[in-house]
Formats: structure tokens, C-alpha cells, sequence
């Protein structure tokens, strides 16, 4: 129960380090003085970091083991954020925040590899459901924080909480966290042999489709995660309050159906069809969002538009959990580099839809819902032109329809 609590704190690094910031980014555009457009750069950057750290810290930690990688890893987002709460402009903001996704990659990708190394099966898939009830804390709590601190303080004091948060994490993964990959199942090899691994992983055609897929309904995700602070505050006239209990809302209906995943999906019906569903979900989510946002309702308000984006975020929790679950079935050995694979990809597509939301200004919801939409759609076109869940034998542990 320690390590799955610690695994969860974790995976929580990458809302911790976005989420709790979202409310403040109307104030970073001011206090800086600089676009919007360009302060949504620095959760492009952070981002970025993320994807780009997974791939050299998933080979890393095949090699030499999953403690001393992710320790240093920890080590260097603390320094990190440290940088950030001292950032003079958003130029340097956006470079500091940079380094803190590179640094904070280490977390996300050895969680996944320290699972897989524990679990196979339906376990595994139980266990990411799990893992999603505790992780998932942090995107409920985080802007809720976030809005709080900027009550008493600045931005600036929203990373110095996430600075006390790295610290103690740290510290309990040093002092709790055990060693899961043994000596013999270590790989020798280099930079080659990394490379190696990856291009054979991609060669798997399935295994592809999952990461695509996964890849791009994190992009949709995502480009929520940028436009929403500027959506609901600057257009519908939210405060940063109601900003933040809207999207822990949200990520509270994420959890809840994660558990239904966990609970009562995996084991009864095969995770590809339970996959398909979220996906079909999320898209038609994405439908009605963009058009109310394009007018074809007319004028619509906050509620209906909060209600849209409920459901796009809580079929998330069918999608994330599954797609990780059936790419890392299909690899035993080198789970580190295919973590890295299914973190990267997901994160860099990420970072190319951020800045798409805010194409158009920061008066229409639009970009965000075409985003949503396009990324929707070429996730589940990913899965079904490469996956083809159809041609495999069902099972609950991911075989076809």
C-alpha cells in the first residue's frame, strides 16, 4: 500500500506542476507583461520537458535500476521550481519551467515502469485505476490550492509550495521506495541498446496504435488544461475561486469513473471495448462543445459548457488507464523504455496542442473545442485503423471486441 501511495505521489508531479498554476496565469500575463499567448508557452514548456526527460530516464532506468534515476530526477525539480518562484521575466519563466518538466519526467516515467515491473494482466490494469484514485488528488486539490495562495500572495508562492511539495516527496521516496528491477533483469547495453529497444517497441504496430491513441486524448485533455483558465475567467466571468472548484469538479468525475474502470469494467468486458467507449465518449463531447462555442445554440452560458467538459474529462478515466494498460501488456522486458515511449509521446502532442488554443485570442472558446475535437477523432481513428481489436481473441486481458 506504501509504494502504490508513493508511486501516486509520483504521477501526480505533472498536475502539481500545472494545475495548481492554472489559476494564476491571468495574473502571470499581467505581472510579467507579456501576451497570453506566451505565458501558456510555459506550460508548453513544462510539458516539453516532460515528454523529452521520459526519454532519457525510461532507458536510464532499465540500465542501472529505477531508485538512483528517479532520486537525482527529484533532486533537480526541486532546483528547478526553486528558479521559477525567482523568475524576473517570462523568457527566463519559460526556460526555468522547461528544466522543471525535464527534471520532473523522472517521477512520471518510473512510476509506470516500477508498476509494471510489480503487476502483469489484469492486476496491472486494476493497479493504474488505483493509481488514478490517488494521483488523481492532485488535480482536484491543486487549482483549489492554487486559487487559495493567490489570496495571500503572488504566483510566485505558488511554487514555493510546489517547492516544499518536491522536497518531502523526495525525502519519502528515499527513505520508502525499494529497488523493483533486480540486477539480472538490468540491461548492460548503451545508448544503442536503448535505441534498439524503442524501435522495436514501435515496430509493434498495437503498440503504436495504444500510444497513439493515448497520445492524442491527452492532447485533448490538454488543450483544456491551457484554454480553461482563460475560457471560464476572461470569457464566461469566473473568478479564479470558481475556476478552481469547476475544474477539481471535473477531475472529480475523472476519478469516479476510473474506479467504475477498475472496479467494474476490467475483469467483465475486454479493456479494448471498455477503450472504445471512452474514446467514442470523449469525442462526442468534443462535438457539442465546439458547437456551442461556434453558436449554433445561440448564446449559451457557463453551466451547459462546465457540463460538456465533465463529460470529455471524466471518459478520460476509461481512456488514460486503459491505453497504458494494453501498450505495456505487450512488453515484458524494457518496461522503462516503453513508459518513456507512452510519456513522451503523450506530452509532446500535448505541447503542440497548447498553444493552438489560444490561435484565435482569448475572446472565443472555439480553438480549444477544433483542438479537442481533431484530437478526439484521430485518437480513435488510431485505434481502430491500428489496434484492430477485432482481429485478436477476447479477453479481459486485452483482447479485441
Amino acid at each position: 500500500m506504501l509504494v502504490t501511495l508513493i508511486l501516486g505521489g509520483l504521477t501526480a508531479t505533472p498536475p502539481l506542476a500545472m494545475d495548481m498554476y492554472l489559476p494564476a496565469l491571468p495574473e502571470v500575463t499581467q505581472a510579467l507583461h507579456a501576451p497570453a499567448a506566451t505565458v501558456q508557452l510555459t506550460l508548453t514548456a513544462c510539458l516539453a520537458g516532460m515528454a523529452l526527460g521520459q526519454l532519457v530516464v525510461g532507458p536510464m532506468s532499465d540500465r542501472w535500476g529505477r531508485r538512483r534515476p528517479l532520486l537525482v530526477g527529484l533532486a533537480v525539480y526541486v532546483v528547478a521550481t526553486v528558479l521559477c518562484a525567482l523568475a524576473p521575466t517570462v523568457d527566463l519563466l519559460v526556460a526555468f519551467r522547461l528544466a522543471q518538466g525535464l527534471a520532473g519526467a523522472a517521477g512520471i516515467v518510473i512510476a509506470r515502469a516500477v508498476a509494471r515491473d510489480l503487476y502483469d494482466g489484469v492486476a496491472m490494469a486494476r493497479f493504474f485505476s488505483t493509481l488514478m484514485l490517488i494521483s488523481g488528488l492532485a488535480p482536484i486539490v491543486a487549482p483549489v490550492i492554487g486559487g487559495q495562495i493567490l489570496r495571500v500572495t503572488d504566483w510566485r508562492g505558488v511554487f514555493v509550495v510546489l517547492t516544499v511539495v518536491g522536497v518531502l516527496l523526495t525525502a519519502v521516496v528515499w527513505a520508502k521506495l525499494p529497488e523493483t528491477l533486480a540486477p539480472a533483469d538490468r540491461h548492460g547495453g548503451g545508448v544503442g541498446e536503448a535505441l534498439g529497444s524503442m524501435r522495436r517497441l514501435l515496430a509493434d504496430r498495437a503498440f503504436t496504435g495504444y500510444m497513439l491513441a493515448g497520445g492524442f486524448a491527452f492532447a485533448a485533455l490538454f488543450a483544456y488544461v491551457a484554454a480553461s483558465p482563460f475560457v471560464v475567467q476572461e470569457i464566461y466571468g469566473a473568478s479564479p475561486q470558481t475556476f478552481s472548484l469547476l475544474f477539481g469538479l471535473n477531475s472529480i468525475g475523472l476519478l469516479i469513473v476510473g474506479q467504475i474502470n477498475g472496479k467494474v469494467l476490467v475483469g467483465r468486458v475486454s479493456l479494448d471495448l471498455a477503450l472504445g467507449l471512452g474514446l467514442a465518449v470523449v469525442t462526442l463531447a468534443s462535438v457539442v462543445l465546439l458547437l456551442m462555442a461556434s453558436g449554433v445554440f445561440g448564446e449559451v452560458g457557463l453551466v451547459p459548457v462546465a457540463a460538456a467538459l465533465f463529460v470529455l474529462m471524466s471518459a478520460m478515466g476509461i481512456t488514460m488507464p486503459n491505453t497504458q494498460t494494453l501498450a505495456l501488456l505487450r512488453t515484458k522486458h524494457a518496461a522503462g523504455s516503453a513508459s518513456a515511449l507512452l510519456g513522451t509521446t503523450s506530452f509532446l502532442i500535448g505541447a503542440i496542442a497548447s498553444p493552438l488554443v489560444g490561435i484565435a485570442g482569448e475572446d472565443t472558446a472555439v480553438p480549444m473545442a477544433v483542438v479537442q475535437l481533431a484530437s478526439a477523432v484521430v485518437a480513435l481513428a488510431c485505434f481502430l485503423g491500428m489496434c484492430r481489436p477485432w482481429n485478436r481473441p477476447t479477453s479481459t486481458k486485452g483482447g479485441g471486441f
